[in-house]
C-alpha cells in the first residue's frame, strides 16, 4: 500500500518557490514603515483591476469586508431584501446581513451549483410585486424592498451571467459578484459576444485572499473590483473610518485597510496566477479522464461552454460521500466538504424561517458534494491515487449495499 499522504491543499510548495521575493516585501516594508496603504497597495490594486479587466479595485482586509463595502456602496439599505444563493459559505450571507439587508434565497443549478436563473426569475415573477411609481420590486411576504443580487461565483465557476443581469436590469437591481472563489474565471456573455472576467461584470464585486485561494495571501485579504468610481470611492470611504483625509470623516465607515505586506505578497503572486490556474485546469481534466466510465457512482464537475473555470474546488458527487470520506483519509489522502450544511437550515438562519426542503438542489448536494485535492502542484501520479482510491471506495460500496 503506498503510504504517501496527498494533502487536499499544499500552501507550502508556493511560498518556498517565493520566499526570497517575499523576503524583498518585508524588508521594504521594514526600511520605509510602510504598513498601511501606500505604493504597495496602490501597485497591487492597480495590477488586479487590470488582471479582472475592471477599471476600479480597492484593497480592503477580507473578502467579507469587500462584499459588505460594496453592497453599501452600490446602495444596499437597512431592511433592503438581498437575493443570493443557500450553496455558500456564510461569509455572503453575514455581508449582506451587516450591510443591513436581509438575505433570501434562491436554489442553485444541479450541474453547476450556482444561482439557477430560471429560479430566480420564478422567485420576482412569484413572490415579488412591482411598483410602478417607485420603480422596485417588493417582497409580498415582507413587504421590503429587493434592491441587489448576489450570484456566486463557486469552485472557481462563474454563474450564468447573461440572465441574471437581464433580470436584474428589469427590476431595477444591483448585482454584486461574490467572486472569492474565482480569481481568472471567465464567462462568454452571448449580449457582449465576449469573454469576460469574474469582477467585471455586476456593479461591483468581492474577492477574497484567503490562503487557500487560487490567489491567496499569507493572512487575511480582499479587494473590490467595479467599473463604477463613485462606488468605489465609497468603499475607500468605509475601508478607512470613513475618512477623505486624516480626521477628515465624510461618513461612519470601518477599519477594514488592507495591509501593505499583504498587498506585496499578492502582487508577487498575481504574475503567476494563470500559470497555476492553467495547471488547476489540466488537473481538472486528469481527474475527469481518470473518473471517466464511473457516470453512475461518482459525479464529476461540470462545465458549462459559456464557462472557463479556474477550479479553485475540485467538487465530485457521490450517495455515500461519508464513507468515501473515512476511506480517503485511512488511505492518506486530504479532502473536504463545501458546504455540509446549507445556509437556510443553520443556526444562524433559523429567524428566516426555511424548513427542509425550501431548496431541494442544494440540500441533496449538500449530503453528497466532497471535495478532492487540487492544487497547482498536484502530480498526476497524486491524482491517479485519489482516483484510484476513490474508485475503489465505491465499488466497496456498491458490493456491501452502501449505495
Amino acid at each position: 500500500m503506498n503510504s504517501e499522504k496527498i494533502p487536499f491543499l499544499d500552501l507550502v510548495t508556493v511560498h518556498r518557490e517565493l520566499q526570497d521575493e517575499f523576503v524583498d516585501v518585508l524588508k521594504t516594508a521594514l526600511s520605509t514603515a510602510g504598513f498601511i496603504g501606500g505604493p504597495m497597495v496602490q501597485g497591487f490594486e492597480k495590477d488586479f483591476s487590470k488582471f479582472c479587466d475592471s477599471q476600479c479595485c480597492v484593497g480592503v482586509a477580507s473578502g467579507t469586508d469587500a462584499l459588505r463595502f460594496g453592497l453599501m456602496a452600490a446602495g444596499v439599505k437597512p431592511g433592503d431584501v438581498v437575493v443570493t444563493v443557500p450553496n455558500t459559505f456564510i461569509a455572503t450571507t453575514e455581508a449582506i446581513s451587516q450591510a443591513g439587508g436581509r438575505p433570501d434565497f434562491v436554489d442553485v443549478d444541479e450541474k453547476t451549483y450556482t444561482m439557477d436563473p430560471v429560479k430566480l426569475r420564478e422567485y420576482f415573477e412569484e413572490n415579488c410585486a412591482w411598483s410602478s411609481s417607485e420603480k422596485r420590486a417588493f417582497h409580498k411576504r415582507t413587504n421590503a424592498p429587493v434592491t441587489a443580487i448576489v450570484p456566486v461565483h463557486l469552485y472557481g465557476q462563474m454563474a450564468d451571467m447573461d440572465p441574471i443581469l437581464e433580470l436584474a436590469g428589469q427590476y431595477n437591481l444591483r448585482v454584486i459578484e461574490d467572486a472569492c472563489q474565482a480569481q481568472g474565471a471567465q464567462y462568454f456573455s452571448k449580449k457582449s459576444n465576449r469573454w469576460c472576467k469574474a469582477g467585471s461584470m455586476g456593479h461591483a464585486a468581492a474577492f477574497s485572499f484567503y490562503p487557500g485561494k487560487n490567489l491567496g495571501a499569507c493572512g487575511e485579504a480582499g479587494a473590490i473590483t467595479t467599473n463604477d468610481e463613485h462606488v468605489a470611492q465609497i468603499c475607500r470611504l468605509l475601508r478607512d473610518h470613513g475618512q477623505s483625509r486624516k480626521y477628515h470623516h465624510e461618513i461612519e465607515g470601518y477599519n477594514g485597510r488592507l495591509d501593505a505586506i499583504q498587498a506585496g505578497f499578492l502582487q508577487i503572486k498575481l504574475h503567476h496566477l494563470d500559470t497555476w490556474n492553467a495547471r488547476r485546469g489540466e488537473a481538472a481534466e486528469r481527474y475527469g479522464n481518470l473518473l471517466a466510465g464511473a457516470e453512475e457512482v461518482v459525479k464529476v464537475p461540470y462545465q458549462p461552454e459559456w464557462s472557463k473555470s479556474v477550479f479553485h474546488l475540485y467538487v465530485v458527487q457521490v450517495v455515500d460521500r461519508n464513507q468515501l470520506q473515512k476511506d480517503l483519509e485511512v488511505a492518506g489522502i486530504g479532502t473536504g466538504i463545501h458546504y455540509p450544511v446549507p445556509l437556510h437550515l443553520t443556526k444562524a438562519y433559523e429567524h428566516l424561517g426555511f424548513k427542509a426542503r425550501a431548496f431541494p438542489v442544494t440540500e441533496k448536494a449538500a449530503s453528497r458534494i466532497l471535495s478532492l485535492p487540487m492544487f497547482p502542484s498536484l502530480s498526476a501520479a497524486q491524482q491517479a491515487r485519489v482516483a484510484g482510491e476513490t474508485l475503489k471506495s465505491l465499488a466497496a460500496g456498491s458490493t456491501c449495499g452502501r449505495r
